[in-house]
């Protein structure tokens, strides 16, 4: 199992990219600035992609972790752990001083993994998913109106 950089000749994961974020137009908007890493498999046949990370540099010395997904039938192996973490190596590597991040307030499981690998709340982004997505999100039985802010010092 690898984590490498996606090339820009390759297309990206579109079916993971959207299990994390479901508007496209966004997702191929921060795709043209930032970078995207692939998780690639657990199978000897091939080295199928199951996870991703795009990391979008947003200010001098700052850097988002825009996406962060992995393929349903890989879920609860510590994939998104590794593919969190090696963000933040990747992050600190390229000189960035800060990473940040930002989730739904209904994303439970993403809240709980960010905290459980450093991440600091910073704030909250009122309605956010209300003004920026043409459909309602719904996860764990909660709308998803407010964007979660976090951050970490590298």
């Amino acid at each position: 199992m690898t984590i490498r950089k996606l090339e820009p000749s390759e297309d990206p994961p579109k079916d993971l990219l959207l299990l994390a974020d479901p508007s496209w137009n966004m997702i191929a908007d921060y795709l043209k600035r930032g970078e995207c890493f692939v998780f690639e498999g657990d199978s000897d046949e091939n080295k199928a992609t199951v996870g991703v990370h795009v990391l979008l540099p947003t200010r001098p010395k700052t850097v988002e972790l825009v996406n962060v997904a992995v393929e349903e039938s890989h879920q609860g192996r510590g994939i998104g752990k590794k593919l969190v973490l090696h963000a933040i190596e990747t992050a600190k590597t390229k000189g960035f001083k800060t990473i940040e991040v930002g989730t739904g307030n209904s994303s439970l499981s993403a809240l709980g993994l960010y905290q459980k690998c450093g991440f600091r709340m910073t704030g909250i982004d009122r309605d956010f998913f209300v003004r920026h997505y043409d459909e309602e999100i719904w996860e764990n039985g909660i709308q998803c109106r407010d964007m979660v802010r976090m951050g970490m010092d590298l």
